[in-house]
């Protein structure tokens, strides 16, 4: 049997740390069998040793977390949980500095090289299934650079392809149409910046939200440029899209390539784009998984249960 404790300096950190009725440390006591008490500011744990390790990591790093965020959610102890019994390395990676007062930080391993990838390279592609943060840490990499000046403008496009839908037969004028497209966009730079600030600079051309069609003959230059929801372009529009990249500019394409809307007899750009440009130095392919999930805990579960093979059907 080992045992080893961490002191918790704030009051408030321990109780962050604990969770809602003990809630985050009831489930790494469960998950690695050891037994944790807390006691005049220190956690104490007790277990087998390799238990005690485990459990220590986890509970240090949920220090940190709490130090510098203020919060814990069930899923960020779930993840590191998984990454401690997986033998990965807790990589601490500098925050993205946004105009409200909360900075991001990656919060799994896979969404720490792709921010490490956006700030090293200036074509990044970007392939992974629902709620790995595709759009959301691209949107703040981008408000980050334009905080910090090192582009003067931001421009988000989605290509406007219908799942299973048809735009023709949706109520409204052309803007109204592609709006419900673009509004992931708007939701991510909504957490990002106020109201008015998002106004003003849409007001200023300093931000667009715009349809992938729209790109068509232009150059951008100082421009941070994301191209969501990419697995439902063409070919030719992917190439469109690259082509528009001026002198000191960006761009991040994200998609998830298992959710091709596109006709049967049409190639996907992004899948194109991934295996014609991936050697090219000064750009870089992540791939996320299912392990960067962080949205509710059940979307994890839902991703994997449709990448399963149907059972091959009995003939009687």
């Amino acid at each position: 049997m080992a045992e080893n404790q961490i002191a918790v300096v704030s009051s408030k950190t321990l109780l962050t740390m604990l969770g809602a009725r003990d809630q985050h440390l009831r489930r790494i006591r469960e998950a690695l069998g050891v037994r944790i008490t807390v006691h005049d500011g220190r956690i104490h744990v007790e277990g087998e040793e390799e238990a005690v390790a485990r459990a220590t990591e986890v509970l240090e790093q949920l220090q940190s977390q709490a130090n510098r965020l203020g919060e814990l959610a069930p899923d960020d102890v779930a993840r590191l949980l998984t990454d401690v019994r997986n033998g990965q390395p807790h990589a601490e990676t500098p925050p993205l500095s946004v105009y409200s007062a909360r900075q991001i930080r990656p919060r799994t391993p896979g969404q720490a090289q792709y921010v490490h990838a956006v700030r090293q390279h200036d074509i990044v592609f970007c392939d992974g299934p629902a709620g790995t943060g595709k759009t959301y840490l691209a949107v703040a990499a981008a408000v980050a650079a334009l905080r910090a000046e090192r582009v003067r403008k931001i421009v988000l496009a989605r290509p406007a392809v219908e799942a299973g839908e048809s735009l023709g037969f949706l109520p409204g004028d052309l803007q109204a149409k592609i709006n419900p497209y673009l509004r992931p966009l708007m939701d991510a730079l909504h957490e990002m910046m106020d109201h008015d600030t998002i106004k003003r600079n849409t007001e200023q051309d300093v931000i667009e939200v715009i349809p992938l069609a729209y790109m068509r003959g232009r150059t951008l230059n100082d421009a941070f440029m994301i191209l969501d929801e990419a697995q439902n372009t063409t070919v030719a529009q992917m190439k469109m899209f690259l082509t528009r990249m001026g002198n000191n500019s960006k761009i991040v394409v994200s998609g998830d390539t298992t959710q091709i809307d596109l006709p049967e007899h049409q190639r996907s750009g992004l899948v194109d784009a991934i295996r014609r440009l991936r050697h090219i130095a000064g750009i870089a392919v992540v791939e996320l998984t299912e392990a960067d999930i962080v949205r509710h805990p059940l979307v994890q579960e839902i991703v994997l249960a449709y990448e399963e093979k149907p059972a091959r059907r009995r003939v009687h």
